[in-house]
């Protein structure tokens, strides 16, 4: 088999987050392509959870309907998954537990609390089940054995023995209960990949592109960029701050980047609301900074652990007045490492704010990442007044908003002889001194405004989209952030189903690529956006900004969970046959 899907049930505070970490991280070592998600309530413990891991051969980035073993640790993990299970799959569940199943159903039964008792710590059980699962997925159990010695050698020989005594015994039940009807998946490739979230990559990434500080509160699913963040950054001269709010935490940011260090905050929906008026006190002061937006349910505190691309208005037009601010949008882990990192380079060649736009599914699930490549990240603080030519300026000559043909000035730091301004939210004129004259307000207006009319680095353009497929394909799919990764699977299996198709993924939302997506529309049978929200923002902001031409179809969920390929799919096959659009 190319691909398995694993998937563990039970109560909140059982350990299945560890268990599950410990699955999806040695799959990834030994070679497998991993995609790895949860279910979980709003809640700090108790309540149903679920985790599944997608292990494949070959690379994968969204989720799976379908499961080939089920681990469940109570009734209710039954009631809620026992749906997904594919016809032949295998149920384990522990001796202690007899799970209610529907007439049929395989079910191997490991007696794993009794063997964990045995071994002299209950926490092995679910070593048990990991050594169970390997049985029934025909892995060997050497890539958990170098785990535990790697994880728990610190520990002492006993700790590790008795871990790797637990696997085994797990192993050994469940492959003489299951006999022949276990799953024989295929080895991986043997090179080992990096697992990362969103979030991992995003304060990695960050530290990378020269970051110094992150100043945040934590709010799901955006709190593990600040905790990422306070591990790491200290060991590069930074710091990470838990700020007491989110006013706060924008405000520390906007001065950290008036003093010339590069500085992040990181927040999720309500927290982006809050920052609103201080994203446009960097637009009027133009000063450098990074904000990113972890998407989840709203509005309000709405649904926070579950899944939502819903800020795109917010993001881009969110806020009193119009300022100029970049709003990026990564996809898979690999881009918004580099995203981040590119990000400080933008903010300091355009002097505005840049905003990430991530969701919870990219934000949280852990997927394999290629090696990361750090002679990519490339740091360029963008224009800065020359020492030499300030002193020559003499006191107060210096015009941080001077009129430019591009519309950015060269900035000064604190410190530079003659290169004091005044930075206010209030308009203002060349020197930063307050005026409300109407031909300097319109002057000052229109060169914030066409700083960002298109994005370039080191002479070179920021792509604005990721395309890839057919030509002159019958479908089209556009999309942005975590939901690319179910329209490229889906793009594969309509070209199963014998259509051209190709894939648009916006990376950057503004300034919105409108002309080559318009080619790209033009060019398509049918046109769709895909997207994880009710109201089908980014067809919206298509619209808005100028796309015209045939129908734009959307595919939208809002339910909280993640797209699937299979959804898209079916939506596209429906509007190609019962609605006759033509292809």
């Amino acid at each position: 088999m190319r691909e398995i899907v694993w998937k563990i049930g039970g109560e909140q505070g059982q350990g299945l987050d560890s268990t599950s970490d410990v699955f999806a991280t040695v799959c990834s070592r030994l070679g497998y392509h991993v995609y790895a998600y949860k279910t979980f309530a709003s809640r700090i413990k108790g309540g149903h959870t679920n985790f599944t891991v997608r292990v494949s051969t070959r690379r994968v980035l969204a989720p799976a309907r379908h499961v080939h073993v089920l681990v469940v640790l109570d009734q209710e993990a039954v009631d809620r998954t026992i749906g997904d299970l594919v016809p032949g799959g295998l149920v384990l569940t522990d001796s202690s537990f007899t799970p209610d199943v529907p007439p049929g159903t395989n079910v191997i039964s490991v007696p794993m609390i009794q063997i964990a008792r045995e071994l002299g710590n209950p926490v092995y059980r679910n070593m048990v089940a990991i050594g169970a699962s390997a049985a029934l997925l025909g892995i060997p159990l050497d890539g958990f054995r170098a785990y535990v010695a790697d994880k728990f050698g610190r520990k002492g020989a006993e700790v590790v023995q008795g871990n790797i005594e637990a696997l085994q015994r797990g192993f050994d039940i469940a492959r003489e209960q299951a006999g022949d009807r276990v799953f024989a998946l295929d080895r991986g490739d043997g090179k080992p990949r990096l697992l990362m979230t969103g979030n991992d990559a995003t304060a990695i990434g960050a530290i990378a592109g020269g970051c110094r500080l992150v100043a945040a509160y934590p709010i799901t699913p955006a709190s593990e960029i600040l905790e990422v963040a306070a591990k790491y950054l200290p060991k590069f001269g930074g710091a990470a701050v838990q700020m007491e709010d989110e006013l706060s935490a924008v405000a520390v940011t906007i001065g950290a980047g008036f003093a010339g260090v590069r500085a992040m905050t990181s927040t999720s929906g309500p927290g982006i609301s809050l920052m609103q008026e201080n994203l446009g006190l960097a637009s009027m002061t133009e000063i450098p900074m990074v904000v990113v937006d972890t998407q989840r349910g709203g509005p309000s505190t709405g649904m926070p652990t579950k899944h939502e691309q819903s800020d795109l208005m917010a993001l881009i037009h969110g806020g009193h007045g119009e300022g100029p601010r970049i709003v990026l949008a990564p996809g898979t882990a690999e881009q918004i490492f580099y995203d981040t990192a590119m990000a400080f380079n933008l903010a300091e060649n355009y002097h505005c704010p840049v905003i990430i736009a991530s969701d919870l599914g990219l934000a949280l699930w852990q997927q394999t990442v290629e090696d990361i490549d750090l002679d990519r990240i490339e740091i360029d603080r963008g224009p800065l007044a020359d020492p030499a030519e300030l002193e020559k300026l003499g006191r107060e000559a210096f015009q941080r908003y001077a009129q430019t043909e591009t519309g950015v000035s060269p900035r000064s730091l604190p410190g530079m002889k003659n290169g004091q301004y005044l930075a206010t939210g209030a308009e203002h004129n060349v020197f930063g001194k307050v005026s409300e004259d109407p031909k300097n307000r319109k002057q000052m207006m229109d060169r914030r405004l066409r700083k960002i009319r298109k994005l370039e680095l080191g002479g070179k353009p920021v792509p604005g989209l990721e395309v890839s497929g057919d030509d002159r394909p019958d479908v089209l799919l556009i999309s942005f952030g975590s939901t690319i990764g179910a329209c490229w699977e889906a793009a594969d299996d309509l070209r199963e189903q014998g259509l051209k198709v190709k894939v648009a993924q916006v990376r950057v939302l503004n300034p919105l690529p409108v002309a080559e997506l318009q080619a790209l529309v033009d060019e398509a049978g049918a046109a769709f956006t895909v997207e994880n929200n009710a109201t089908a923002q980014l067809a919206f902001l298509l619209r808005g900004n100028g796309l015209n031409g045939k129908p734009l179809r959307s595919v939208l969920k809002y339910d909280g969970t993640l797209m699937m390929a299979d959804e898209i799919v079916a939506q596209v096959r429906e509007a190609l046959t019962v609605e006759g659009v033509r292809a």
